[in-house]
Order: C-alpha cells, then sequence, then structure tokens
C-alpha cells in the first residue's frame, strides 16, 4: 500500500456519495472523508420542508448513521475544514494546521447561503442551509401559529416573517412557514415567484397558490433593517423589528430568512492551477486537475450532451456526480499505477464523460413540482395550463430551437416519469411537443 488516501472533501450527499463509489469500485487504501460540521453526512432537501415544518426529528435526515458507515473504514473527520490545496502536490491543509497528501482529491464542499447587507449579528435573521440553521429557525417558529389555521397556539403568537428572495428556496420556506400559522410576507427582485427557474406562467400559478394561502408577496430591494435593543435575558445582539426596503416602505418582522441564492464554497481553493468562477471548473469527466476531481453544488463542468459548462444545485445530481468522479478518479489512478506505484488503484477501467438529465422537485402545500432537462435561461416557454384551481401544468422548456427541458405541477408520477425520455437529448421544438402531449395523454 502507498498510504495516501483518497480525501473527499465535503461530508454532503455528493461527497458520501463519492467515498461509497471508491469503496464500490475498487479503492482498497486509506479513504478520508472531511466535513466542516460535526454532523454525520445528512440530507439537506428536507431542511426547508419537513424539518422546518417539525414533522422529521433531525435523525431522520441522516444519510448513514454511524453503524452503516464504518464498513467503508473511513478516516472521518468531522468539524475539519479544508483551508487550502496544493494541485501539483496533491496536498491538502487543514484548519488545524495539518497537511494531508493524497493520491486523489474529490471536492465536494457545496456552496454557502448567502445574507444581507447589515444583518451580521441581529438577532431574527436567519439562514437556511446547514442542519444547525434549519433548527435554529425551527426552534424560533415551534411556539406560533396553529399549524393550517393561520390562528395562534396556546404556547405563544403567530410571528411575523420576511422572506427575502422568492426562489425554491423561499417559496418552500414561506409554504411550511404559513401551514404552521405564521405571517409571511415574500419579497422578491423579480415580480413572480422562481421565474427564473421555472418560467413566468408557472411560477405566476404558484404565486397565486402563496395568495390564497395568506403569503402577502411584494416586489422590491431590501434597503436596511430596523433593530430593538438586546434583551438583557439573553438575546445575541439587537432583535428585528423591521426590514426597510429601497422606496421607503417598512415591513414589520419578528424573524427574517434572506434566501437571495447561494455561492460555491471556493474560497478555500486558492491554487492559481483552479478555475473557481462560479463553481470549480472542470472538464466532461468532472476533473479540474490531474488526480483533483469535484461533484454536486460546488462543480460546473463540460455538459457533453448541451455542450457547455452547467453547474446544477440538485440533490439527484449531487449523488450520480459523486459516483461518477469517484469512478474517473479510480480510473486515472489505476492508468497511472505503474509511475506512481498507486497500488491501491482500483482495476482499470476507462473514464467516462458525465452526462446526466437534471432533475429536481420542489413540495409547497400540495403542490409537487418535478422538472427534467434545463429549465433555466429557456429562450422559449411553452406553458399549459391543465387545472388552474389545482395547480396543474405542463411547461417545455427550449434554447436554441430544441427543447431542452420539460415540468409538470401536479401530474402523477407515470406520466412525469414519461417526459424525461423526451428531453433526454435535445429534441427539435416541434418533435418534442408532439412527444409530450402523447406522453401526458397516455396518462
Amino acid at each position: 500500500m502507498t498510504g495516501l488516501p483518497v480525501a473527499v472533501v465535503g461530508a454532503s450527499a455528493a461527497g458520501l456519495a463519492a467515498a461509497e463509489a471508491l469503496r464500490r469500485f475498487g479503492w482498497r487504501g486509506p479513504l478520508t472523508l472531511i466535513g466542516a460540521e460535526p454532523h454525520l453526512p445528512y440530507d439537506r432537501p428536507p431542511l426547508s420542508k419537513q424539518l422546518l415544518h417539525g414533522a422529521w426529528a433531525p435523525e431522520k435526515l441522516l444519510l448513514r448513521t454511524a453503524e452503516q458507515l464504518a464498513p467503508l473504514d473511513l478516516d472521518l473527520r468531522l468539524g475539519t475544514r479544508a483551508t487550502g490545496l496544493d494541485v501539483a502536490g496533491r496536498t491538502l491543509t487543514l484548519d488545524g494546521g495539518e497537511r494531508l497528501g493524497c493520491a486523489g482529491v474529490i471536492i465536494a464542499t457545496g456552496v454557502a447561503a448567502r445574507t444581507l447587507p447589515g444583518a451580521e449579528g441581529i438577532a431574527g435573521v436567519h439562514t437556511l442551509r446547514t442542519l444547525d440553521d434549519a433548527l435554529a429557525l425551527r426552534g424560533r417558529l415551534a411556539n406560533g401559529g396553529t399549524p393550517g389555521s393561520g390562528g395562534v397556539a396556546a404556547g405563544g403568537g403567530a410571528r411575523r416573517l420576511v422572506i427575502v428572495g422568492n426562489g425554491v428556496l423561499g417559496c418552500e420556506a414561506a409554504a411550511v412557514a404559513r401551514e404552521l400559522g405564521h405571517e409571511v410576507t415574500l419579497v422578491g427582485i423579480e415580480a413572480t415567484p422562481m421565474a427564473a427557474a421555472v418560467g413566468t406562467e408557472v411560477g405566476e400559478l404558484l404565486a397565486e397558490e402563496h395568495r390564497a394561502r395568506g403569503v402577502r408577496l411584494l416586489t422590491g430591494a431590501v434597503a436596511g433593517f430596523e433593530t430593538a435593543p438586546a434583551d438583557p435575558a439573553g438575546a445575541d445582539g439587537p432583535q428585528v423589528t423591521a426590514v426597510r426596503l429601497a422606496d421607503g416602505s417598512r415591513l414589520p418582522a419578528d424573524l427574517v430568512l434572506p434566501a437571495i441564492g447561494s455561492r460555491p464554497a471556493v474560497g478555500w481553493l486558492d491554487d492559481p492551477a483552479l478555475d473557481t468562477t462560479d463553481g470549480l471548473r472542470c472538464d466532461a469527466y468532472c476533473a479540474a486537475a490531474p488526480g483533483i476531481y469535484a461533484a454536486g453544488d460546488v462543480a460546473r463542468w463540460d455538459h457533453p450532451v448541451h455542450g457547455r459548462p452547467l453547474r446544477f444545485e440538485h440533490r439527484m445530481n449531487a449523488t450520480e456526480q459523486g459516483m461518477a468522479a469517484a469512478r474517473n478518479l479510480l480510473a486515472e489512478l489505476a492508468a497511472d499505477a505503474p509511475a506512481a506505484g498507486a497500488v491501491d488503484a482500483a482495476p482499470a477501467q476507462e473514464r467516462r464523460p458525465f452526462a446526466p438529465v437534471p432533475y429536481f422537485w420542489s413540495d409547497q402545500y400540495a403542490v409537487k413540482i418535478q422538472a427534467y432537462g434545463l429549465t433555466a435561461g429557456a429562450d422559449r416557454v411553452e406553458t399549459t395550463v391543465l387545472d388552474r384551481a389545482e395547480r396543474r401544468a405542463l411547461a417545455l422548456y427550449g434554447r436554441d430551437g430544441s427543447a431542452v427541458g420539460v415540468l409538470a405541477a401536479g401530474l402523477p408520477p407515470r406520466q412525469v416519469r414519461a417526459l424525461r425520455a423526451v428531453v433526454a437529448t435535445p429534441l427539435p421544438w416541434k418533435e418534442a411537443r408532439e412527444r409530450i402531449h402523447a406522453a401526458t395523454a397516455a396518462g
């Protein structure tokens, strides 16, 4: 054995998938999994849904228990951050100062939540990216209104929650907060919720559902916060009392959730050999440099079907790309084994381009949205509202004359699954329309 580990940086869904795939594909050497959070790898989508609602306990989010991880024989470094990477030497620097030489590295550090200027140190202003974030916000919402009633629970009054950002996260959190009985104002730069991700017509359908459920929708930019002095009984800082918008309006608030997007967690990667513009730039094999691969939300790679670099913050992509990065890294190590002495590498195999069909979903109230392919950045969108009252709709997304994405809201699972094949590769718009209609009619 060489004694050099393969290191996976990021104890995320992508990182765990990579670690498991490394063992499954034959890596017999040391395997290090490094996670900045103190928690075992957990699932993030439920943070803004079941966990925030209180329907799930934190333990239900775990992707693997400690007992299930044991067969991987991991050197598990939780609560540890990587602070640097020497690409040529394949050497990681950790926050304790340790330098870890590696046979290969897979970077799966994901993204970090963006926040608003001036929000730091204000009690009641939360982000929602990590388990600890979600638990903190859930704790503040727990004594609010009776679920689904819009009323006030016996244990406390309904909170006034202002959510800044009307993308997927903001809309999901708004739905949960209303179901818990809180007063919710959803503020976005764009007039239509989720329009950048799903288009205007589907976004308007969602807006109707939020308004029907009692969410106040506003368009505007945040100019600042109003606060009250810290509570001597234990508040960490001044308490938010209102959000001020650029037009001068004032939104009273007990809690504020900035849901204004994220930034790839690449700040620790300062080696000039790496391109960290909008994520870690990789080739079609998920390789950023020899022996250095990336997976999940942090990776921006050359999608071989769409012919351009893409980065997806989608849960399914995290798992699939983690496995692909592991397989391709091992193929590289196996090919280099005679020269490098990497006897712990898996049996020789060929690297394969990573060409997934993107998939994402969102649950808001009783509305389930599912999409395949590329929906953002479309230059043509055709939306069919099948049942406005039930929020059932079908949308096709095009780019440069081809259909590249499809979305279904409220459709049966069999119909939704049939849509995937239509956009697995870009099709001429007319042919895709015909196939979409055939697939939905057959349901």
